[in-house]
């Protein structure tokens, strides 16, 4: 028999980069939806799009038991407040404040996972993990702050707008929490797919209101193609990929991976907007790469007790 392995899960910790960096692109990208779509439409055409993509990810799988009322209960708060309301709360605050609020108000993510975590899981927060979510923290309002200058000012945003902001990241930090106790009873592709068709119900009847006063023929392919990528990111990949990460990542090391939503928000920023990139932005990714090494650094093995 061989060795049980006691290195970093890299492939977890792979999985929920990548998970991030994916919501944090269409983030960034959100705006130029925001601009085509009224956001409950586009929240909706959002989850039809995924649920299509989707349907045969609600079987269940070899092995896998029928849901108990407990598991169907998480589910609907996961899809409600990780799925529904995290996308009314950052499509409608994103549209009225800015890029800048929305890094500034996001950074906030990591620090609300390891209190929920620690609040409704009992999960300990080592002392390496509060270092990281400090980077985390620090990286990304430098990296806000080196983006002040070109904004005009808070002034010109309703402060609903930095509420509704807030309101995405504790959805999101809450998203966190209940699907770490999901992946212990269902498979992520599962969770996926239901979840996400818990959100198509839930905003179906506003979706419906505004499609029927909305001139479908005024959308051109270039954002018929960004839709659906902003789909298939937000419904399907990301959650496949952050569910994937869970089962083996303890939910407050696993909230440090939040750092790469508004850094991977940024990168849009400033590939695909031409926004400015400097020293200071250097400074951030630097925090922030400091940050998840803290978090996934293998620890070193308690020394064996002498004979």
């Amino acid at each position: 028999m061989t060795a049980p392995r006691h290195g970093p899960p890299i492939l977890a910790y792979v999985s929920l980069a990548a998970s991030m960096a994916l919501v944090g692109s269409y983030v960034g990208l959100s705006r130029l939806l925001v601009a085509s779509f009224p956001v409950f439409l586009l929240a909706w055409l959002r989850f039809g799009i995924a649920a299509a993509a989707m349907v045969h990810w609600v079987r269940l799988g070899p092995g896998e038991k029928v849901l108990s009322p407990h598991d169907r209960k998480l589910m609907f708060w996961e899809s409600f407040l990780g799925n529904f309301m995290f996308s009314i709360c950052m499509l409608f605050g994103v549209a009225v404040t800015s890029a800048l609020a929305a890094g500034v108000v996001m950074a906030a993510i990591p620090a609300a996972v390891a209190i929920l975590s620690r609040l409704f899981l009992g999960e300990r927060i080592s002392g390496r993990v509060q270092a990281a979510i400090g980077c985390a923290a620090l990286g990304i309002a430098v990296l806000a702050l080196a983006k002040a200058p070109a904004d005009a000012g808070p002034e010109r945003a309703p402060w609903w707008g930095y509420a509704l902001l807030l309101g995405a990241v504790i959805c999101e930090a809450s998203y966190v929490v209940i699907g770490k106790r999901l992946t212990g009873n269902v498979s992520p592709r599962r969770i996926s797919a239901l979840i996400n068709l818990w959100g198509l119900a839930l905003v179906t009847p506003f979706g419906l209101w505004q499609a029927l006063r909305f001139d479908f023929s005024a959308i051109g392919a270039p954002t018929w193609a960004l839709l659906v990528f902003y789909a298939l990111a937000a419904s399907m990949v990301t959650v496949w990929l952050w569910m994937r990460g869970l089962q083996h990542v303890p939910a407050p090391q696993a909230g440090v991976f939040t750092v790469m939503l508004p850094v991977s928000a940024a990168l849009v920023g400033v590939l695909f907007l031409g926004e400015p990139f400097g020293g200071a932005h250097v400074a951030a990714f630097a925090l922030a790469v400091a940050g998840l090494l803290l978090a996934t650094w293998p620890a070193r093995p308690p020394p064996r007790p002498r004979a």
